[in-house]
């Protein structure tokens, strides 16, 4: 199967379960390596195929799927590596997640070579057509170039808009410092957070880009208890009324 063969088969297999698929090729020098590390499979790959949630319909997959209702913890970063891990098999490749590591295995830049995406307002990704709402679910890691044509790239959207995200924090966690993932967890946990815990970030849902591909209620309240499950201390804080401890800049949000 040639190279662009392989793309459509890959496109196709990955529609079934609800992903779309982009791919960049990517330099020698990334870096190479004949034997990659075990905890770092993208070194020495030449090509990537990111597998991106394709906006109601993975949701629909993975509610089908047997991880949705085995009451196990992270279903959907289960199923996700999984129905991965399938791909990967089945196309020759080796299989990343966004939570393998540390070391992480870098989704951002093989977001910014393979999407029409860009650094946003608030830091996170914006994509042309998900807009805030951009889920890379994994990567297919290729030894050989597929020779995947180049993103198709127009205008930054934020480059001529009022920002409308930066207005729509209730609690400014987006700012010139970075996220404060604290402050957003112990908002969203305590009593004036209701509206975020049930529709989802609210400065994501601001952006004019991709509103149509917002998650629905179900899947918004799922992502935003997954997001405070991640953060006890925040809800522990929420509840007795404490100080927010700052965070760091670049801290992984609730996507």
């Amino acid at each position: 199967m040639n190279a662009a063969g392989l793309l459509a088969a890959l496109g196709r297999a990955a529609g079934g379960h609800g992903l779309a698929v982009a791919a960049a090729d990517l330099p020698a020098a990334d870096p190479p390596a004949a034997d990659p590390p075990a905890d770092q499979p993208w070194r020495g790959a030449r090509a990537v195929a990111l597998l991106r949630a394709d906006g109601p319909r993975m949701w629909e997959a993975f509610r089908a799927a047997p991880e949705w209702a085995d009451g196990a913890p992270d279903p959907l970063d289960r199923w996700s590596a999984r129905i991965v891990a399938e791909l990967a098999a089945r196309f020759g490749a080796r299989a990343a997640g966004p939570s393998d590591g540390p070391p992480h295995p870098p989704f951002l830049r093989w977001a910014l070579l393979a999407e029409p995406a860009w650094p946003s307002a608030l830091g996170m990704l914006v994509h042309a057509q998900e807009g805030l709402w951009a889920s890379w679910r994994g990567a297919l890691l290729f030894g050989a170039p597929l020779g995947a044509p180049p993103a198709r790239r127009g205008a930054r959207p934020c480059d001529d808009c009022a920002r409308p995200c930066l207005r729509a924090c209730p609690v400014g966690a987006f700012g010139a410092g970075g996220y404060d993932a604290e402050a957003c967890a112990r908002h969203v946990a305590g009593p004036e957070g209701g509206a975020c815990r049930a529709g989802g970030c609210l400065a994501r849902r601001a952006c004019p880009v991709g509103r149509a591909r917002a998650p629905g209620a179900e899947q918004a309240a799922f992502h935003m208890a997954a997001f405070l499950r991640a953060r006890p201390h925040a809800l522990s804080a929420a509840a007795l009324g404490l100080p927010v401890r700052p965070c760091l800049a670049g801290r992984r949000t609730h996507s």
